[in-house]
């Protein structure tokens, strides 16, 4: 294989992420979206949706990306927060129930990890000889 690869086999190797065995999703961007491709990831269990929308620049061979974080406020406040770059922020629901042994444990019921979805975009970009670079503001 020569590296880099052509823009059409990135695109085609992110789109090949879907499955059932990730969370979230690769799609078309719509043409609002001023994107090539957009990664989604909706947990409905802790209100957080992310989305990275990538742009492909061939002539630099690189994906520029801009990460998006939506997320509800907890019952009783109303409004949503959004954020814009890279995020570490983990999200987690939990949920207490008794164990074999009759004591009260806590249970994770839910779990958001911004590096799940970002991890598997990273690598297809890079295992292709591109470069990935995150930007704050739209392109």
């Amino acid at each position: 294989m020569s590296y880099p690869l052509p823009a059409a086999e990135i695109r085609g190797a992110l789109l090949a992420l879907n499955g059932a065995d990730v969370p979230f999703r690769v799609r078309n961007a719509l043409p609002g979206e001023r994107a090539d491709l957009v990664a989604e990831w909706q947990v409905r269990e802790v209100g957080v949706t992310l989305r990275t929308r990538m742009r492909f620049v061939p002539e630099n061979r690189e994906v520029r990306t801009l990460d998006e974080r939506w997320e509800t406020s907890p019952l009783g406040h109303s409004g949503r927060r959004y954020d814009r770059g890279p995020s570490t922020m983990v999200s987690r629901q939990w949920t207490y129930e008794r164990g074999p042994d009759g004591r009260r444990r806590k249970i994770e019921t839910a779990r958001l990890d911004p590096r799940d979805m970002r991890n598997p975009l990273l690598e297809a970009v890079l295992g292709a000889g591109w470069t990935w670079r995150g930007v704050l503001f739209r392109w």
